[in-house]
C-alpha cells in the first residue's frame, strides 16, 4: 500500500518472516506519479526530511510558521469566496497591498517629506558649525583631522536632535521594506508549496486544484507560462516602477525577473504580476496631491500640482522624443 507525504510516494516496510529473503531494492509502481513539466529545482520536495532529520535553509523556510500562515490565508480566501484559484490569488494580493503596504507606503512618504523639509535647516546648521569649528581649530591649534572629526561628531548630534524634534528619523522610512519583502517571499514560497504538491487541504491536493484553477492562456497554475506573457508583464511593470526613481541596479533586477519568472509555476508569476501591478498603482496614487493631503503628507519643494502630466512628459522625453 502506498501513501503520499510531502509530494512523494512512500511504501511502508514489508513484514518479514523467518527465512524471508530481503529484497535488494523496492521501487514504486510505474505510472503512479505524473512527471511535471517544471524544472528539477522547481519541483524538489520542500517538506520531505532526510533520515537524519537534516534539511537545508529552503526547507526550513518552506515549512516555517510564516509560510504556513500564508498558506492558511490563501486557503481561507479560496474557501470563503468560492473563487477559482486565479481569483483567490488576485484578491489576496489586492487585500494585502491595500491593507498593509499602502498605509506603510503613505507613512514612508510622510517621513521622507519631513526629512526633505529639514534639509534647508540642516544646511544652515552645517554652515554655522563649519565656521565655529574652523574658529576653534585656529584658537586651539587643532589638526585638520581633529577638526574634521569634531565637525562630524557634532553634526551627527545636531541632525539627530532635529530628527527627534520632528519625529522623522529616516530609518522609519525603511519599515515598508522590512514588511513588504518578507511578505512577498512568504507568499511566493506558499504558492510554490501548493504548486509542487507539498500542501494539502481537507484531504484534497491543492496542486490538483491549481492545475485547473487558471484562466485565459494559463489554465494550469502549476505549470510554466509557455507564452512568456506573464513573465514579461512582470518585468515591464517593475521597470515602470523603477523608472519613477531611476535606479540602475533595480533596472537590472527587473529585467532579470523575466527569465526567473519563466521558470516557476504560473501561480507564483500571477502573484508577482498582481503584486507588481498593485505596486505601480500604489506609486501613482501616492503622487496624487489630493491623496497626499488626505494622508497628511507635508508639502515639499519638489511637489507638483500636475504630477501625472509631469510624469508623462518625462517618459515621453526620455523614450519617445529623444533622437
Amino acid at each position: 500500500m502506498l501513501c503520499r507525504l510531502g509530494g512523494r510516494w512512500l511504501r511502508p516496510p514489508p513484514v518479514l518472516q523467518v527465512g524471508t529473503r530481503v529484497p535488494q531494492r523496492v521501487s514504486a509502481p510505474t505510472g503512479c506519479t505524473k512527471r511535471s513539466a517544471l524544472p528539477v529545482w522547481a519541483v524538489a520536495s520542500v517538506s520531505a526530511v532526510s533520515p537524519g532529520g537534516g534539511g537545508g535553509w529552503y526547507q526550513a523556510l518552506a515549512t516555517s510558521a510564516p509560510v504556513q500562515s500564508a498558506e492558511e490565508m490563501l486557503l481561507g480566501v479560496h474557501t470563503a469566496t468560492g473563487l477559482p484559484w486565479w481569483g483567490s490569488i488576485l484578491l489576496t494580493t489586492v487585500a494585502l497591498r491595500g491593507s498593509v503596504t499602502l498605509p506603510l507606503a503613505a507613512y514612508q512618504h510622510y517621513i521622507l517629506a519631513k526629512v526633505e523639509n529639514l534639509q534647508p535647516e540642516i544646511k544652515n546648521i552645517a554652515r554655522h558649525l563649519n565656521q565655529e569649528v574652523a574658529l576653534r581649530a585656529n584658537q586651539l591649534g587643532w589638526s585638520k583631522r581633529v577638526a574634521r572629526l569634531t565637525y562630524l561628531k557634532n553634526m551627527r548630534r545636531l541632525v539627530s536632535e532635529l530628527y527627534v524634534r520632528d519625529n522623522c528619523h529616516p530609518f522609519k522610512a525603511t519599515v515598508l521594506v522590512w514588511i513588504q519583502l518578507p511578505m512577498w517571499i512568504f507568499m511566493s514560497v506558499a504558492l510554490r508549496n501548493f504548486s509542487t504538491g507539498a500542501a494539502h487541504a481537507e484531504g484534497f491536493s491543492v496542486q490538483e486544484q491549481l492545475a485547473t484553477g487558471g484562466v485565459l492562456w494559463f489554465p494550469d497554475l502549476t505549470s510554466l507560462d509557455s507564452t512568456w506573457i506573464l513573465p514579461i508583464s512582470v518585468g515591464v511593470i517593475n521597470l515602470l516602477i523603477v523608472e519613477m526613481y531611476v535606479t540602475y541596479f533595480v533596472r537590472a533586477v527587473s529585467v532579470l525577473m523575466i527569465p526567473v519568472a519563466a521558470t516557476v509555476p504560473s501561480s507564483i508569476v500571477l502573484y508577482w504580476f498582481c503584486s507588481s501591478f498593485m505596486g505601480l498603482s500604489q506609486n501613482l496614487l501616492l503622487r496624487s496631491p489630493r491623496f497626499r493631503r488626505l494622508c497628511r503628507i507635508p508639502l515639499t519643494k519638489g511637489d507638483s500640482e500636475t504630477p501625472y502630466k509631469d510624469l508623462f512628459a518625462a517618459f515621453y522625453a526620455k523614450f519617445i522624443s529623444r533622437k
